[in-house]
């Protein structure tokens, strides 16, 4: 038998399909529209951008709020120390009042007078006593308020109630210097003998200590009191 030729071959049809295209489909995908990608690519761009200014405006840190002046605050200016105000006795200046300030008995003045040893400013009380005149240096009695021991400061006191009543003392029949720490009463009409037979003022009458206040030498000039010196 003879080969027939390959394009005489015998080739067997295929049948037809109604609605069946005899070509075969094609492998390859659709093309999309590159104007259709870059659209769709712009509008979730736009969304990430719109998404990413959301999360930091929200973790935005708030801005510090500015403090403003501070409020005025009218403090009143501390009151002026009594102290201060007393005439300070020294060697450039010994007046501490004048003979007028001391027209009626027992009227007293407080005053400070350098103690020249020590160099600091003792309180000290001067009195008029009942006898003589302004004018005499012998009417007046000074004393230092500081007391011999411990940290208390000597008082005088024309108040006789308070006399009674603080120190226990009802036979006060004119002002005392007291020691409010003891009760150490020292009366300032009398006088008592201190070794070296030295008589000083301001006896004590009630209590014990080692010795009446030390005392506060006056002169008058004109109308002027002078402290000079302590003891």
């Amino acid at each position: 038998m003879a080969d027939t030729p390959a394009n005489t071959r015998f080739k067997p049809e295929m049948p037809e399909i109604p609605g069946v295209s005899g070509s075969p489909a094609s492998s390859r995908p659709p093309r999309l529209n590159p104007f259709l990608l870059l659209g769709i690519a712009g509008l979730v761009l736009a969304l990430l951008i719109l998404v990413g200014v959301r999360l930091l405006s929200h973790h935005r840190p708030a801005e510090p709020v500015k403090a403003g002046p501070p409020a005025q605050i009218d403090v009143p200016p501390p009151p002026p120390d009594p102290n201060a105000l007393l005439p300070h006795a020294n060697e450039a200046n010994q007046v501490i009042a004048t003979t007028a300030d001391f027209a009626k008995p027992w009227s007293s003045a407080d005053f400070f007078i350098r103690n020249t040893v020590t160099g600091e400013d003792v309180p000290a009380t001067i009195v008029r006593l009942p006898s003589g005149s302004p004018s005499q240096p012998t009417s007046y009695w000074a004393f230092s308020r500081k007391a011999i021991y411990g940290t208390c400061q000597l008082e005088y006191i024309p108040d006789l109630d308070k006399l009674r009543q603080d120190y226990g003392y009802k036979a006060a029949t004119h002002p005392l210097v007291g020691n409010p720490c003891t009760r150490v009463l020292f009366d300032p009409l009398k006088t008592t003998n201190l070794p070296g037979n030295l008589w000083i003022r301001g006896a004590i009458i009630q209590g014990s200590d080692i010795r009446p206040p030390i005392g506060v030498e006056i002169k008058i000039q004109g109308k002027d009191v002078l402290a000079t010196r302590t003891e």
